[in-house]
């Protein structure tokens, strides 16, 4: 049972994502422009924690944020209200586009973890001046707790299907942006590999077999899915951030 809230978690944090992407992209022409007063609002309301249970409940501020979001909904469909608006923009999909990058590397990295693995430190690759406040080792070995392995799972899981929802959404309202840049394909190709992350799981657990061993690793299986959308994710906003 505890994997539900797992679940969950995942699909929160996809939200908080296309919140603060809607409050700072979507709904704003530029930089200097004003933020919409209802987003503003929301986007802080799902930041809250996702355990508290009382003063106040966690389920109290989320709903509060559902509100503004509808009352956002409300006036941009209100054709007599100008101060609410939503722009189909490159740019604007592409910002959105680096925060789930950065989601779904880190969800593969941990579910990739569940066998434990050295990885060469390249926090400073490909940049001669970067520098780090804490000095690391140049082998890392990460390795996800096993009690962890199936959380990680269902994190993941909630994650991709908000994702998948979200993304179908985009192909629909972003299809004139996409059409230009004859990116409506790798969209289809993106949803596709996040439907497959949604397979049914017929084992009774989450099995976390080696490699190549005689069990199955489905924390290994759920990070191909998201590392294969991930990268398609990637191709999509090199190229919309082309002219």
């Amino acid at each position: 049972m505890d994997n539900i809230p797992e679940w969950e978690f995942g699909v929160l944090q996809q939200l908080r994502d296309v919140t603060l992407a809607l409050r700072n992209d979507f709904s704003r022409s530029q930089s200097q422009s004003e933020d919409d007063v209802d987003l503003r609002e929301a986007q802080p309301l799902f930041a809250y924690s996702n355990d508290s249970w009382i003063f106040p409940a966690t389920e109290n501020q989320y709903q509060q944020g559902l509100d503004r979001l509808e009352s956002y909904l409300v006036r941009l469909a209100d054709e007599d209200q100008f101060n609410a608006q939503f722009y189909v923009r490159s740019d604007n999909l592409v910002d959105w586009l680096k925060l789930v990058e950065k989601q779904m590397g880190s969800l593969s990295q941990r579910l990739s973890a569940s066998v434990g693995q050295a990885r060469i430190n390249t926090d400073l690759a490909n940049e001669s001046n970067a520098q780090q406040s804490t000095g690391t080792p140049a082998i890392v070995m990460t390795h996800t707790p096993w009690m962890k392995i199936d959380n990680v799972f269902y994190e993941a899981r909630g994650a991709s299907y908000a994702l998948l929802h979200l993304l179908r959404a985009v192909e629909r309202d972003f299809r004139p942006v996409l059409e230009d840049k004859n990116a409506i394909i790798s969209v289809k190709q993106i949803i596709r590999e996040l439907e497959e992350a949604q397979s049914t799981v017929y084992s009774p657990m989450i099995l976390n077999g080696g490699g190549y061993g005689l069990f199955a690793n489905h924390s290994l299986v759920m990070a191909n899915y998201l590392s294969r959308a991930n990268a398609a994710i990637s191709d999509l906003r090199k190229l919309l951030e082309r002219g």
